[in-house]
């Protein structure tokens, strides 16, 4: 089992409560990188489809659920799932994604999530928060933006879906880890600046940075998530700070 980063598992943590209130059902995942979200949906019994642009990360998804696959409970697309017909489900998910598109590419994303949820359906999104962290990372990563709680409720609004659930994640553990984070992409990743933002989009998912995105197993001794329960209890105390640098966003289709 690969070790996390820190700030994921409190993301995963949270993501899991949530879900949790859910009824499984037909999920849809945008970009599932390394299958974190896409493995806890299938242990809670959801089934469903996972799309990405990068054909690595597509092998590396079929390996990892290649018994999930044979048994028809998961499958994967490469291909971007904007241009994808409309397949009705109950859970569209995404976990840094929104951030990769123009205003235009972000427009259509949510509208094709909206148009493809059942009646009751849920479009959960998790994005970059606090725009004031805007750093070297974004740039590389071919980010557009962060977002405030207030632009996102209203991204989603204009597009005719309801936020009926915002919170700030990971707070503090990465505005504390911030400093160090932007030294270590900007010593290993400052070459991918010169790259296209497609491109930087294809290589945000699995990048393999040394104590960024990759870890030694020891360190699964702290970076589990029996250790780092306390820091899934500080984030949801600080819920609505708007220094949280992840924010969680669960919408529906508007009622009117």
């Amino acid at each position: 089992m690969d070790v996390l980063p820190p700030g994921s598992i409190p993301q995963l943590m949270y993501l899991k409560e949530r879900l949790s209130g859910l009824k499984p059902g037909k999920f849809i995942e945008i970009g599932a990188v390394a299958g974190h979200v896409s493995h806890l949906l299938l242990s809670l019994g959801w089934h469903g489809r996972a799309y990405d642009l990068s054909t690595t990360t597509a092998e590396t998804l079929r390996r990892r659920f290649a018994d999930q696959i044979a048994g028809g409970s998961y499958d994967v697309v490469v291909g971007d799932w904007l241009m994808a017909p409309i397949e009705p489900c109950d859970l569209v998910i995404s976990c840094m994604v929104m951030e990769h598109f123009d205003d235009e590419g972000q427009r259509s994303f949510i509208c094709h999530g909206r148009n493809s949820l059942t009646a009751d359906g849920t479009l959960i999104a998790i994005v970059p928060g606090s725009p004031a962290h805007w750093g070297i990372e974004d740039e590389i990563a071919g980010h557009y933006r962060r977002y405030s709680r207030e632009a996102a409720v209203s991204v989603f609004g204009k597009e005719g879906m309801d936020v009926v659930h915002i919170a700030a994640l990971t707070y503090p553990v990465s505005n504390i880890l911030f400093p160090l984070s932007n030294f270590i992409v900007k010593r290993s990743e400052s070459r991918k600046l010169s790259l296209s933002m497609v491109d930087r989009t294809k290589q945000s998912g699995i990048r393999g940075v040394p104590m960024k995105t990759t870890f030694p197993k020891f360190l699964g001794l702290l970076l589990n998530e029996k250790v780092m329960y306390p820091l899934h209890i500080i984030q949801k105390a600080f819920g609505q700070s708007e220094r949280a640098m992840v924010l969680y966003c669960e919408t529906k289709r508007s009622r009117v």
